[in-house]
């Protein structure tokens, strides 16, 4: 008999120090379950623009018989806590535990699936637990510092240019690194989290060997390809022994987009990947 399909909105307690609870939505696989998958989402805005992607993406995945987690990391979305409270540790915690809830409701390791930030702290958390967890990517970036300083820019555009600019940025950095939250585009950002975004890279969380890693894209560029250091830190990934499967695919950078835009592509290809890294002929950990 097939599972219900009915989406499942809940909020799954926190028994940490930042404590609360976190609104999950559940999408139950259809048909006979083929694995469980956790979305780890994108940092402040950009998890906001892409909601509908993530949606998307998740009800295709449970289409297709995957039960996926989406999760509001702590400070997030509708989950406890402000934003400015939380730390890197705490949404490393927050990865763990919607990984051990799926767990409890799916035999075996599911996929990690982070989009932007959400990759490092997808790494990360799989590397704290030990390892072998298989390993989606949406744009996923090589580290987490220019993110950080991508993000400290917002404070500045529309006001300075040029060497101001660098120079601002730098203040805010220095502030950070002083333990003093700075506020940007209306996010009060906590040093903790910053520290922990800045200090997150890739090379230095290299899945263990015959772990299924999957790394998708977006470009508008023809034809469509990856980007170079995507495919430097792929191959390096690799020749550790990772089993990688890599696309880029055509599509708009959803997040941050003024405009909310759709990448049918990249949901197409994130499904076919998914299910043919967990066919019984995988090797799957």
């Amino acid at each position: 008999m097939a599972a219900s399909t009915a989406m499942q909105a809940f909020f799954l307690p926190a028994e940490t120090a930042a404590g609360g609870q976190r609104f999950a939505l559940y999408h139950p696989p259809s048909g006979a379950p083929r694995g469980a998958v956790l979305f780890v989402h994108a940092f402040t805005e950009e998890m906001n623009k892409s909601r509908r992607m993530a949606a998307l993406a998740a009800r295709a995945l449970a289409s297709s018989g995957c039960g996926v987690l989406q999760l509001d990391l702590y400070g997030c979305g509708d989950s406890s806590g402000e934003f400015a409270e939380a730390t890197w540790s705490d949404w490393l915690a927050d990865v763990q535990r919607g990984a051990r809830w799926l767990q409890q409701r799916h035999p075996g390791m599911p996929w990690l699936w982070g989009h932007r930030a959400g990759c490092l702290l997808a790494a990360q958390a799989a590397q704290a637990m030990g390892g072998g967890y298989p390993l989606l990517f949406w744009q996923a970036p090589a580290a987490g510092k220019p993110l950080l300083q991508q993000f400290l820019r917002l404070k500045l555009a529309g006001s300075m240019q040029g060497g101001a600019a660098r120079g601002s940025t730098e203040a805010l950095r220095q502030a950070l690194q002083a333990g003093r939250p700075v506020d940007v585009a209306g996010y009060l950002l906590n040093p903790a989290l910053a520290s922990g975004l800045e200090a997150a890279a890739l090379d230095a969380l290299a899945p263990p060997a015959g772990t299924p890693v999957v790394w998708l894209e977006t470009t508008a560029r023809e034809p469509a390809a990856l980007l170079p250091t995507s495919a430097a830190l792929l191959e390096r990934w690799r020749g550790q022994g990772c089993e990688v499967a890599a696309e880029a695919v055509p599509g708009p950078a959803f997040w941050q987009t003024v405009e909310i835009e759709e990448a049918p592509a990249l949901v197409d290809a994130t499904v076919r990947h998914v299910l043919r890294a967990s066919s019984p002929a995988a090797a799957t950990p």
